[in-house]
């Protein structure tokens, strides 16, 4: 793939995220009818505010971030000492996050070594899930961890998983192994295995519906990997069809009846991956049908949108919502290393040179 068409993926894929993310958050908590009523049949077409502040990421793009941060400071010591557990590294760039989530942050001294941890904007409490602070909580105090949740927190931060990986299997291995830091349900995190591949696949030139239909393979030959199959299968019968956008979406919600879709695992992948299907050439259209619906809007866009943005490339993405989103400069700067990093040199003596990898170090 020429350079500069795999930067493009990289970027699209991080920055669409954010703005599904952004696109979603004001009506994250919103029913379908109240979305209507605010926007219009279509729902909203401008990133407005949340949390008071325009254009808001949430917990999606922060615990997306982290997961970079995680990922790259492992592949950093993985080049430097040879040996490495990169759900383990993870997880500490997890327990930052969660230290930035706190009442009562730690002070200013604390991780100097991370510097997403140094921007106060990622201090912002943002709805993050219950699971994710509770399984951190728990792991962060070093006892057993066990849970039975397959909410979409495990799935909606694992793209960089699959911009980094070096082939599928890997990338299917460690989506689901990160997801299972905090999502113990064998559909949590086999969907989010499911969606680090579909990621990896694009990012290799794969179409949208050929990387789907990888991910329902390779889920298929996992134990336990029956609901993401069924889920995929659906979402991509409904994109076939003539099924009315909002009907087909909603036909997605099958888990908590009158809650709406993507609250768990396999519907926020299906529906995001209903969207992308319907809408492979216009990410616009895509995002807004992703987030008209009763539910978790926010977690199905930002998914959708790392999708279409790997798959598009970073100028598919609206010019007047790629310049609105917070924290831009963050999340094309992260993106950035993402793509870089595997032209990091190793010297003899394991040491890397300066530049760059100085905002990762190994651990």
């Amino acid at each position: 793939m020429p350079e500069s068409s795999a930067r493009s993926r990289v970027r699209g894929c991080l920055l669409g995220g954010a703005v599904g993310d952004a696109l979603g958050a004001p009506v994250e908590f919103v029913r379908h009818a109240q979305i209507v009523e605010r926007y219009g049949p279509g729902g909203p077409s401008e990133i407005g505010e949340a949390y008071g502040v325009h254009g808001a990421i949430t917990d999606d793009t922060q615990m997306t971030l982290w997961t970079a941060e995680g990922c790259l400071r492992a592949y950093h010591r993985g080049a430097t000492k040879g040996v490495v557990t990169i759900p383990g590294v993870t997880l500490n760039a997890y327990i930052r996050w969660l230290d930035t989530q706190e009442e009562t942050p730690p002070g200013p001294d604390a991780h100097t070594t991370s510097w997403l941890f140094r921007i106060p904007e990622l201090h912002a409490r943002r709805a993050p899930g219950t699971t994710c602070l509770r399984a951190l909580e728990v792991r962060r105090a070093k006892q057993p961890f066990q849970n039975q949740s397959k909410g979409c927190g495990g799935v909606m931060r694992v793209a960089p998983v699959g911009l980094l990986a070096d082939n599928p299997k890997q990338a299917f291995t460690l989506g689901a192994e990160i997801a299972q830091l905090t999502h113990g349900h064998v559909t949590g995190y086999v969907a989010a295995g499911a969606f680090a591949l579909a990621i990896h696949a694009l990012r290799e030139g794969a179409t949208l519906d050929e990387a789907i239909g990888r991910s329902i393979v390779a889920s298929a030959h996992v134990t336990g990997g029956g609901e993401t199959v069924a889920a995929l299968d659906r979402a991509r019968q409904l994109a076939a069809s003539d099924t009315d956008e909002v009907e087909a979406v909603h036909a997605l919600g099958t888990v908590t009846p009158g809650q709406g879709p993507g609250w768990v695992a396999e519907e926020a992948l299906a529906v995001a991956a209903l969207c992308a299907l319907r809408h492979p050439a216009d990410v616009e259209r895509a995002l807004r049908m992703a987030v008209t619906h009763d539910g978790d809007s926010d977690s199905t866009a930002s998914i959708c949108g790392n999708l279409l943005g790997t798959a598009l490339g970073v100028e598919a993405l609206p010019e007047r919502w790629r310049t609105e989103v917070e924290l831009v400069d963050v999340i094309l700067q992260v993106a950035d290393d993402l793509h870089d990093a595997r032209a990091v040199e190793v010297d003899g003596y394991g040491r890397t040179g300066p530049g760059w990898y100085d905002r990762y170090p190994p651990g």
